[in-house]
């Protein structure tokens, strides 16, 4: 990685280095100074398309003025954060804010200022790094550096906002008068300015609105999460042709591979992928992915591709690393498949959105009792909640922008509400006999099994995004043989 051309304080990064003399940055001739202020071609971008989610993007805004009427409300995007000396992990901007601009840049800030009987919107933004104080070349952030940012001009046709500089943002919300709001947590900076206008309670409700706005996802929503599960699928097949490589290496290689298809086809992997096989798939957030991939284990892959403007996918496959499930694996995935079937089935419009958890608790619990690890009757167990040192997870969660969406949701309009078309959820059942579990037989323990599917709310049902990956055991076995052999 190269080293920058002169030592780089936060004082110096806030000001414009137009005094070349100030032994500011020592190092640097006055004639390299003048030179790297010539020469520069005209590279504005004109007659540029607005972003495929302007109009829903537009839509949002809408109703985010029309539910807080003649108050100021200010939605960061979030900074840089730093993670060794002097990098900085991969940004990704607060899904408020990508949800109501499409932008997705740092240090970005949406304001809407009460006007009239709505609101004014602006975006905030840097504005192209400046060649004659000499930021874009001795600033670690400008241009040379990092890349070309979009001016405010071209800001402005993409996301059919107003756009303006965001580094003036501070001083003018501190001379603001008025009611304001603030989604917290992404620029201290901006709630800095806003200390004194402010309160905890009152951001909170806007946070909570924007995130119960994201319940029902619009057509551009669903195309996205489709695209999503679609290159989720295609990366387990990448994985299914390289298990064998794999079992040379570690849970890593699939990782990785999993990884490879996120980035060709999107943006990133929507959540840090669970590569676990044999008893790490009893681990439920197993991301640490260093473990051996043995033939006649089970490889618990759950992974998702997030889609360049931040949808993600949310599938789990339990697959035998040989391509076939033994007796006791199969005993095993058949139950955690019928569980889901049950799930499945209990998603439509108008249910309550625990009765797919139930459906497939219900099952689960049949199947423990069946097999004579818990006592029944099943509905003792349901209600004293002994499948779950098996179960041990709920059965599912929206899904959208973010992996676990709308987790800011009221209990009212969340977990005790009603399933409505565009609704997007996970339905993943799974039984997990811990390696060290002495109340199950020998033959059980070390065998993990969740099976996920990512399915949206339909008008007169629901539609399983994901259906592209095989589900049952026998449909799991050809599948792969068939890419192993293709």
């Amino acid at each position: 990685m190269a080293e920058e051309l002169t030592p780089e304080t936060p004082e110096e990064d806030e000001q414009p280095i137009k005094q070349r003399k100030n032994g500011l940055y020592p190092g640097v001739s006055d004639e390299l100074a003048e030179n790297m202020t010539t020469g520069w071609a005209d590279t504005e971008l004109r007659d540029l398309e607005p972003v495929a989610q302007a109009a829903q993007t537009a839509a949002r805004r809408a109703a985010l003025s029309a539910r807080f009427p003649g108050e100021r409300l200010v939605i960061p995007a979030g900074n840089l954060k730093t993670r060794s000396n002097d990098t900085e992990y991969s940004f990704r901007a607060s899904t408020e804010y990508a949800y109501l601009t499409g932008d997705q840049t740092e240090d970005g800030v949406l304001v809407l200022e009460p006007k009239g009987e709505g609101h004014r919107a602006t975006i905030h933004l840097l504005p192209r790094s400046d060649r004659e104080n000499g930021e874009f070349w001795l600033s670690g952030q400008g241009e040379l550096w990092v890349g070309r940012r979009h001016s405010l001009t071209e800001a402005e046709q993409l996301y059919g906002i107003p756009a303006s500089d965001v580094r003036k943002l501070p001083d003018r919300l501190r001379e603001a008068t008025g009611p304001v709001r603030v989604v917290r947590g992404h620029d201290a900076g901006i709630e800095a300015a806003l200390t004194d206008k402010v309160t905890a309670e009152r951001d909170e409700e806007l946070r909570v609105f924007l995130s119960e706005a994201r319940l029902v996802k619009d057509d551009f929503e669903i195309g996205e999460l489709q695209k999503a599960c679609d290159a989720t699928a295609r990366g387990f097949e990448d994985v299914v042709k390289v298990l064998d490589k794999a079992q040379a290496t570690s849970e890593r290689y699939i990782e990785g591979t999993f990884f490879l298809r996120a980035r060709v086809e999107g943006n990133d992997v929507g959540y840090g992928t669970i590569a676990a096989a044999g008893p790490h798939a009893c681990t439920l957030h197993w991301v640490r992915n260093d473990g051996p991939v043995r033939s006649g284990d089970l490889l618990l892959l759950d992974a998702g591709v997030e889609t360049t403007t931040l949808y993600t996918a949310d599938v789990t496959r339990t697959l035998p690393v040989n391509g076939r499930y033994t007796d006791i694996q199969r005993k095993i995935y058949d139950a955690v498949y019928e569980a889901q079937e049950a799930g499945i089935a209990a998603v439509r419009p108008g249910a309550k959105y625990r009765d797919f958890h139930d459906a497939a608790q219900h099952v689960l619990a049949e199947k423990l009792v069946e097999w004579g690890l818990v006592e029944g009757p099943v509905e003792r167990v349901l209600e004293l909640g002994l499948q779950r040192r098996w179960t041990l997870h709920g059965t599912g969660h929206m899904l959208g922008m973010d992996v676990h969406d709308c987790a800011a949701a009221r209990t009212e309009s969340y977990v005790d509400g009603t399933l409505e078309p565009g609704m997007c959820l996970t339905v993943e059942p799974g039984l997990y006999f811990q390696a060290d579990d002495l109340t199950v037989p020998e033959e059980y323990r070390g065998i993990g099994v969740r099976i996920e599917d990512d399915i949206l709310v339909t008008e007169d049902g629901n539609r399983n995004l994901s259906a592209a990956l095989p589900r049952r055991a026998d449909e799991v076995e050809a599948w792969m043989a068939g890419l192993r052999t293709g």
